[in-house]
């Protein structure tokens, strides 16, 4: 594909909920990537961070997830869809330092309220919506073009 192509490139990953064996295969697949395309340094690493913590989030609270990765000379989007518990109070889950991880996911290091908070912090656009018992859908978008990008 070319620069000229409506998406440069478009690629999906499953990810399985509670599969802690495996986590970070899908942020570490995207970063590489990304380097490969030789996107800007910074977006990887903010584009990492985001999806690093979009993916644990699968694991620690879903039963599994997909992650879409669309690139356009514009912009970098990922998306992803879980089938899971949901969130029942999205604007509590915003807030740093909010959890609901269990003994056992704070034991293994996780769970310390920064997930959500950090990827709406390195994207340069994010939607979150989810519905409790269904599952959370999340749009992070990176613009490539920017001047004084994050």
């Amino acid at each position: 594909m070319t620069m000229n192509d409506e998406h440069v490139l478009s690629q999906k990953f499953i990810i399985k909920g509670g599969d802690f064996s495996n986590a970070g295969k899908t942020s570490t697949s995207i970063k590489e990537i990304l380097k490969e395309l030789g996107i800007v340094p910074s977006i990887v690493i903010r584009a990492s961070i985001a999806v690093y913590e979009a993916e644990m989030n699968v694991v620690m609270y879903a039963n599994k997830g997909l992650v879409t990765l669309n690139i356009t000379p514009e912009e970098l989007h990922l998306k992803l869809e879980d089938e899971g518990q949901g969130i029942s109070d999205i604007d509590q889950a915003m807030k740093e330092g909010f959890s609901t991880a269990t003994h056992e996911m704070r034991e293994m290091g996780f769970g310390a309220g920064m997930g959500l908070p950090n990827i709406k912090k390195n994207a340069d656009r994010f939607k979150i919506i989810s519905i409790p018992g269904t599952g959370t859908t999340l749009d992070i978008i990176f613009f490539l073009n920017k001047t004084g990008n994050k």
